[in-house]
């Protein structure tokens, strides 16, 4: 024995599940991985570890102060914080062996030294998809992406949520009418607006020197709600002369057009001219998706499009738009609120109970539910048969084999379904199709 037991646990904002609820979070994320490989994304993977300069190329400040370090000789390396700066790295460092439109996803780990909060993580899981072009990217890829979360969310098992949507062309546009320099900070303070509220949006952009009258003229602006033909319509006829608006709002025809076209329902999108995305990065359609029916678990999935991807690693311009679903932080809502739940979560099909010396009639049959695609366990422990089932309950197996000399001499064995308790007797044959068949 050690001299001194170390108290299991692990670091705050970081998730570990029990097998069943693993097994449901893997369900997502493969529900999540065939809906994005539906639309021709390609899978790629990058280091957790990049070098710090790659990931702080765009400057320090709040990324610097969360980024975790890796201490290792003098190399100086961090943990990716999100998997687009190593995506820029990966398109510029691959360019002249990939083809254009690029089409990823990567579903991955990444590190944030956030303060810890519940239902905020240090490590989680992201899932993101982005088109990236050569030179340029047709406004139509824009309209496409709204359809992969459509499907995506309708695969997770969702019918009651909007794709809220938005072009920040058109708000750049609209401030720069109102005179508004520090686009950008107002931008910030604006996509804070379901979080904090209107009167400390107006708080806030007073205090950096927004007047009354301008916040009266953003605050009815962003207030305007109706469906997508009227929002378009009153777009139109405030008759803003600005090359930014007008830009934004023909790409905003353009793409709630296309949408609709790509199939995703008037019920599933909608205009949304509160939707800023405040990373400054982003420069023409923006997203947000939001579950109808639990406001309070806020942007299930959020992206939008922008310039230059790669910018700071190779002089090739490189514009993109993509998405990302925060698939830890999603699944730990989804289960805090009661959405989902791992209680009924099997991936054993069945439990082999061999009665006393009939261990290798039982490793046989096991071999011919493996090689027909059904998993399945031998209990190779010495115990009376109540434990024996006990432990397949436990497990939440749904059915349990028992294999003596009775089902050996005749060629028919014992099969017992774990939820009726029915008991059959059947060929392996009427087995292996009685598992296939069960869901």
């Amino acid at each position: 024995m050690p001299e001194k037991i170390v108290n299991p646990s692990i670091l705050p904002g970081f998730m570990e599940l029990l097998p069943n609820e693993q097994i449901l979070f893997n369900k997502m994320l493969d529900k999540i991985k065939n809906s994005y490989e539906k639309y021709a994304f390609l899978p790629i993977d990058t280091p957790v570890i990049e070098k710090s300069e790659i990931l702080l190329a765009k400057g320090g400040g709040e990324t610097e102060k969360q980024i975790y370090k890796v201490v290792k000789g003098d190399t100086d390396m961090s943990l990716r914080f999100d998997l687009t700066v190593p995506l820029a790295r990966y398109v510029a460092m691959h360019f002249h062996e990939l083809s254009f439109p690029f089409r990823r996803y990567h579903i991955g780990k990444v590190y944030r030294g956030e303060k810890n909060q519940k239902g905020r993580f240090r490590e989680f899981y992201q899932a993101d998809i982005d088109i990236i072009g050569n030179g340029e990217l047709s406004i139509i890829n824009d309209a496409e992406i709204p359809s992969v979360i459509y499907t995506t969310f309708k695969d997770l098992g969702f019918d009651n949520f909007t794709i809220k949507i938005n072009n920040r062309k058109l708000l750049q546009g609209f401030f720069e009418y109102l005179g508004i320099n520090n686009f950008h900070e107002v931008l910030r303070i604006v996509d804070k607006l379901d979080k904090i509220g209107i009167d400390k949006v107006e708080r806030e952009l007073l205090d950096i020197g927004v007047g009354k009258e301008k916040f009266e003229q953003i605050k009815n602006f962003i207030m305007f709600d109706g469906n997508n033909a009227s929002t378009l319509t009153f777009l139109k006829e405030l008759e803003i002369d600005n090359i930014h608006f007008q830009t934004g709002l023909d790409e905003l025809k353009t793409i709630t057009h296309y949408i609709e076209v790509f199939g995703v329902p008037k019920d599933n999108f909608k205009i949304d001219l509160t939707i800023a995305r405040g990373l400054d990065y982003y420069t023409g359609t923006v997203y947000e998706t939001f579950l109808n029916d639990y406001p309070k678990i806020g942007s299930i999935c959020s992206g939008g499009r922008y310039d230059n991807l790669s910018e700071f690693y190779t002089n090739q311009k490189l514009p993109g738009v993509g998405i990302s679903i925060g698939l830890t932080r999603l699944f730990y809502q989804l289960k805090e609120a009661g959405i989902i739940s791992a209680d009924d979560e099997e991936l054993i099909k069945a439990l082999i109970i061999p009665m006393e010396n009939f261990l290798e009639p039982s490793i046989e049959i096991s071999n011919k539910l493996r090689n027909n695609g059904i998993s399945c366990q031998i209990y190779l422990e010495d115990a009376k048969m109540s434990k024996k089932l006990n432990y397949a309950n436990k497990i939440k197996v749904p059915f349990v084999i028992i294999i003596g000399e009775e089902e050996v001499k005749n060629d028919v064995y014992t099969l017992k379904n774990m939820k009726t308790g029915e008991q059959t007797t059947n060929s392996i044959e009427e087995i292996i199709n009685t598992l296939l068949a069960f869901k």
